[in-house]
């Protein structure tokens, strides 16, 4: 069970994750647990997560639905070198951009192969394919550069390079306070804590209140854990909580 009340607003964002890999199970997706944590402690609250195949419709579909709906997108997968990775090419299909090799990318990837003995071939030229409005995204890790298009971040599907890209988007952008939380563990079930557990979210309508259940040994518990932005608040719900279930 789960009581979600009203926070102050914040500024919101969406993932979506690209790729038929991740659909099919050959690939666990890490990016999600990593862009959660990094937007919750600058203040912004990841509300939705879409995973979509390699086909263009359902791409541009979810880009242009996710980015009038949110403050801020970001997209992992489908920018590297292979026929099926065709992100860049929705994301300006989404917005109607033209999109070609920039000479900016082309410059990246040249030097990059140069001192590396390697050939600048037309797949690895495929990754300087970026839309005539975008801004280029570092890539400290692998250098094919991610980008920006409006409130659309497109970034690697490989961990080590995602991670990396949202190191550099995310002091760009604009947070709000920090999520702060608390957590009880309960050694009851969450039957017996529902209606205590709800007349404290009525009581608290600025903070959101989970109840997170689990069975050990046979016996049956609960963490509770209360969000949001106020240290304050959120001590005397805690307070509030311990008396009504005393450990």
């Amino acid at each position: 069970m789960s009581v979600t009340t009203n926070d102050r607003p914040r500024p919101t964002a969406a993932m979506l994750v690209i790729g038929d890999e991740i659909l099919s199970g050959r690939t666990r997706d890490a990016n999600m647990y990593h862009l959660a944590g990094q937007l919750t402690g600058v203040g912004i609250d990841l509300r939705e997560v879409r995973v979509v195949s390699d086909d263009a419709p359902a791409i541009i579909a979810a880009v242009q639905a996710l980015s009038a709906t949110y403050d801020s997108v970001f997209t992992s997968g489908g920018i590297g070198p292979t026929h099926d990775d065709i992100t860049a090419d929705c994301i300006a299909a989404a917005f109607n951009d033209h999109i070609d090799v920039r000479d900016d990318a082309r410059a990246l990837l040249q030097a990059h192969y140069d001192r590396n003995g390697q050939e600048l071939n037309d797949a690895r030229l495929r990754m300087a394919r970026i839309p005539d409005s975008a801004t280029l995204i570092e890539n400290p890790v692998s250098i094919a550069p991610g980008f920006s298009v409006q409130n659309v971040y497109v970034m690697a599907g490989v961990p080590s390079v995602f991670q990396a890209m949202v190191a550099t988007v995310l002091p760009t952008l604009t947070g709000g306070a920090p999520l702060l939380s608390q957590t009880l563990r309960i050694d009851r079930g969450e039957g017996d804590i529902a209606g205590p557990l709800g007349e404290l979210a009525h009581d608290f309508v600025d903070l959101s209140i989970g109840s997170y259940p689990f069975q050990k040994d046979g016996k049956y518990g609960a963490n509770i854990v209360i969000r949001g932005q106020d240290a304050l608040r959120i001590d005397l719900a805690m307070d509030q909580l311990k008396l009504a279930f005393p450990t």
